[in-house]
């Protein structure tokens, strides 16, 4: 079966850590560039990391910049979003999404989701 699971969310208090993991069965992920979403109600889904899948090079949005860190292990076919100094406003649902592109095909999956929540 193909699909990409999230894990990893939670709660957890202004200025602590959570670690998502986005994990794909039936496919590679190292052939795909992934990208971290977040969503909360009434808000549109915005992006937070992504991942190439040409050189890993890593993108990340102005809001997390220096407090998350993107990263692969490609023998568990997982990529990781470590999310430190966390604050009221990252709490929302965590998607993963992986993307691939050759030629006129192109592959693109998304997980079902894992809330953070950050409070006190």
């Amino acid at each position: 079966q193909t699909q990409l699971v999230e894990s990893g969310g939670g709660l957890v208090q202004p200025g602590g850590s959570l670690r998502l993991s986005c994990t794909a069965s039936g496919f590679t992920l190292n052939y795909f560039t992934v990208g971290w979403f977040r969503q909360t109600p009434g808000k549109e889904r915005e992006g937070v990391s992504c991942i190439s899948n040409s050189d890993d090079s890593t993108v990340y949005a102005d809001s997390v910049k220096g407090r998350f860190t993107i990263s692969r292990d490609n023998a568990k076919n997982t990529v990781y979003l470590q999310m430190n100094s966390l604050k009221p406003e990252d709490t929302a649902l965590y998607y993963c999404n992986a993307d691939r592109r050759w030629g006129l095909g192109a592959s693109n999956y998304w997980g079902q989701g894992t809330q953070v929540t950050v409070s006190s």
